[in-house]
This record gives structure tokens, C-alpha cells and sequence, in this order.
């Protein structure tokens, strides 16, 4: 086991850098013949996995033979979507996961290990299930690409999920999202340990250890108080670089995305504002992190207002998306009651767990502003809804600034991505420890 590349801070900018660090890492790795690339697709632009990937193509040729984009449940890439994110690259090596069909399965964590993990509340083995091109594709290097920060699922992003669940098959998927969210959402994200990361954990140890797997993991974070060069406030910058082949590489960059993600408040939000990019979002199975991850920094009462002006369906996949619309965004126990009395729910436990995910659990008011839903729609689901055109006058993204503003004298929190960071107040985590959570 090693780790190639560890390297940043708080302060560092490893941009500039990124290119030597990666060929200087895969020098160590000494000649690869066949290798497979494993980014994850446009919904993490921001990560640098596709500057990192073309540098990989750059750097061994014709001997990357394919790159296989970790969609999960995702609709596949478009070809300007690659071009967007990966750049110069011949599309032809390109393959689409299809997590329905796609997938061998490698092993089973046993039922036993998932009661341990899940508290007593689920009894079912785990299919540790990969794309096949990855169980027997015959590469000699795997290259895993793609950043840690905090997630609802998984605690914190990447490392074995890119594999197991980007590239995973749909009992994988829908049996660790089911786990996530009966185990609680708040009680994972922000921590790299916990027992859907454990369940992880115990099929890289047991299934994946045959097979040759670097990863390569950054870290971003904002430049507070830094101004882009178009004039916007706060370009991101690559805070970490972290390349190996075990846990020590997703350990030192959880502990440094914990510093530069998570970001802790001093009193909860009484109303926010997240702005969703158009190119990133088009639904609210991708769009609803603007709820996962502000929900622990928001007050009981609060309005979140989601401007979206991409978001034109529910999930990303036809069936996901009939599950949304039929059984909608009404709470837990709602949910709970219609996977014991649903078999097309039952069957799709994915989708439970993103019902639950994206629900306030009627604590917060949660306003949709999509550019190409119906009103009739986002109320359809259990989300209040506004109308994006007055809604974007008055909270013009580009007029905001990340963090507290002050409109005719309301007070507003803007996040421009929510996919880039993690907001609690402390009063939330403090009443969290006591309680033992």
C-alpha cells in the first residue's frame, strides 16, 4: 500500500501544479499498458477530475484505452458536457455506466454487518457490485478521480464510492442510500467515518483488493475575499492533492476538506438563497443538495429559495423520476409508510432515501424557483414554488456575495454552489455531541 502524493493546506493554490504532481505520482507507478480512467461526470465540475483526467491521457497516450465517467444513477454525459469538463480529449474513449445492467458482483458484506452498522434497523447482505469494465476489463492501472467533500450519503465524497456506488449496480446504490438516510442524514455528512463508509470499507478489503486501483483526490475551497478574474468574488482553488491506493490518501483529505468545506456559524439562517448552475443542475435529485447541505445552518422556520434555472425534471432517470412525482418530498415517516406499503418503492430504495433527504421534515420552508418545472409540479411533490424570473430580480446571483447580505433590510445567506461546501451553526452541533449523536 501507498500514497504517491499528499500534499496542501488551508492556504495552498495547487493548480498551477496539478499537472507535475500527477505525472510525478504516476512515474512511481512504473510502466501501465492498459489503463482505465474513472472520473466522475459534469455534476462535479468544480472537483478538476477532468483536468486531471486529460493530464492522465496526456501522460500515457494510447494506453488509456477508456475513460468510464461514475454516473451512479446519472443520465450519461453528453458530448459537449465531455468537451466542457475534460477538454481536447477524443470522445471515442468514453463509456457509458449502465447501472441497471452494467454490473458484476464482486462479494456480500453480510446482513449481519449492515444490523451492526444500521443501529438494529436493516437486515439485508450488500452487493459489492462494479462496472464490468472495471472487474474484467484486464486494465493494469485504474485511475479514480475525484474530490472529497462533504456528501448526505457517504459523510464525505469519493474514494471507494466513486467505485462501488459511482460504477456500482442498483441494489449497491439503493441499499446504501437506504442505509444513509435510515441511519440520519445529519448524524453522517461532514464525517468520513460512519457505517455506510464502513460497509464501503469492508468490500474494498475484501472484493477490491485484487484489483489495481489508484486514486487521486482533490480538495477545493473557496478564496475568501479573492476576486476571479471576470470580476466575481471568490474563485475556488485546489486546496489538496491526495494520490494512493488505500485509505491513508481519503483520510488526510477528509481531515483537510473537514477545514475547507465545512463551514460553521454562529447563529442558524432565518433565510437563504442557493443559486443552482444551469450547466450542472437539471433536476432536483442533483438540485436538492441546496437542502442537504444547508439544513443543519438553517433555523426552525427558516425559507430556503433554490434558484434554477436549469432543473427540468425530478430524477435523472425516467423511473426515479415517476417514484418522485408519485410519492413526493412529505417527510420520514410518509416514506417509511409507503416503501411497507409500496413494492415499486420497496424495489427502489434509492429513491426512498432521496424523498427523505430532500424533505425539511416540515422544519424549514423549502421554495423551488426551476426554470422549466410547472408551479403545479414542485407543489405536486411537497415544495413550496416561485416564480424564477422575479425571484432572480430580486436576488441576482451576480450581485451577491457568498455569506450574509442585506436586501431592503432582510437579511440573506447566498451560496452560489452547494455542492462545494457544508454549513452548520453551532448551536446544532454542540446539541448534537450532548445528545450523543
Amino acid at each position: 500500500m501507498s500514497l504517491y502524493c499528499a500534499t496542501g493546506g488551508l492556504d495552498a493554490d495547487l493548480f498551477p501544479q496539478l499537472r507535475d504532481l500527477l505525472r510525478e505520482s504516476l512515474a512511481k507507478l512504473g510502466q501501465r499498458d492498459r489503463v482505465l480512467a474513472v472520473p466522475p461526470d459534469q455534476s462535479r465540475i468544480h472537483s478538476h477530475a477532468g483536468e486531471l483526467t486529460r493530464y492522465a491521457w496526456e501522460y500515457y497516450g494510447d494506453h488509456l484505452k477508456a475513460v468510464l465517467p461514475a454516473l451512479g444513477t446519472h443520465a450519461a454525459m453528453q458530448p459537449e458536457q465531455i468537451t466542457r469538463m475534460f477538454g481536447a480529449m477524443p470522445q471515442g474513449i468514453f463509456r457509458v455506466h449502465r447501472w441497471r445492467t452494467d454490473v458484476d458482483t464482486l462479494g456480500e458484506v453480510p446482513a449481519e454487518f449492515i444490523l451492526e452498522q444500521s443501529e438494529g434497523k436493516l437486515n439485508y447482505a450488500w452487493p459489492a457490485q462494479v462496472n464490468r469494465l472495471i472487474a474484467n476489463g484486464g486494465f493494469d492501472l485504474i485511475l479514480s478521480v475525484g474530490q472529497v467533500v462533504p456528501h448526505e450519503v457517504i459523510g464525505m465524497a469519493n474514494y471507494n464510492k466513486n467505485i462501488l456506488v459511482g460504477t456500482g449496480g442498483r441494489e449497491a446504490i439503493n441499499r446504501s442510500h437506504y442505509l444513509g438516510a435510515v441511519y440520519g442524514m445529519e448524524r453522517i455528512m461532514g464525517r468520513a467515518e460512519n457505517p455506510v463508509r464502513n460497509v464501503l470499507n469492508y468490500a474494498s478489503d475484501h472484493f477490491l483488493r485484487h484489483l489495481p486501483i489508484v486514486y487521486v483526490l482533490t480538495v477545493v475551497g473557496r478564496a475568501v475575499g479573492e476576486r476571479a478574474a471576470d470580476g466575481a468574488e471568490e474563485p475556488l482553488v485546489v486546496r489538496g492533492l491526495f494520490i494512493g491506493d488505500d485509505a491513508e490518501c481519503f483520510r488526510r483529505a477528509a481531515e483537510l476538506s473537514v477545514r475547507v468545506n465545512f463551514e460553521t456559524l454562529d447563529a442558524p439562517i432565518r433565510k437563504a438563497v442557493v443559486y443552482l448552475d444551469p450547466h450542472e443542475f437539471h433536476s432536483t435529485w442533483l438540485g436538492n443538495k441546496a437542502i442537504y447541505r444547508t439544513r443543519m445552518a438553517l433555523a426552525d422556520g427558516a425559507e430556503l429559495i433554490i434558484l434554477a434555472p436549469g432543473v427540468k425534471e425530478f430524477g435523472e432517470d425516467r423511473g426515479i423520476d415517476g417514484l418522485i412525482r408519485k410519492y413526493g418530498y412529505f417527510g420520514t415517516p410518509a416514506t417509511l409508510e409507503a416503501v411497507d406499503a409500496n413494492a415499486d418503492l420497496a424495489s427502489d430504495l434509492s429513491a426512498a432515501a432521496h424523498l427523505i433527504h430532500g424533505s425539511s421534515e416540515q422544519r424549514f420552508t423549502i421554495r423551488w424557483c426551476p426554470g422549466h418545472l410547472s408551479q403545479k409540479e414542485i407543489e405536486g411533490v411537497g415544495f413550496e414554488y416561485g416564480y424564477l424570473k422575479s425571484m432572480l430580480t430580486r436576488y441576482d446571483p451576480s450581485k451577491l456575495r457568498h455569506g450574509c447580505n442585506r436586501i431592503d433590510g432582510e437579511e440573506v445567506f447566498f451560496i452560489s454552489n452547494p455542492g462545494l461546501g457544508l454549513w452548520a451553526y453551532r448551536g446544532k452541533l454542540q446539541s448534537e455531541a450532548e445528545s450523543g449523536k
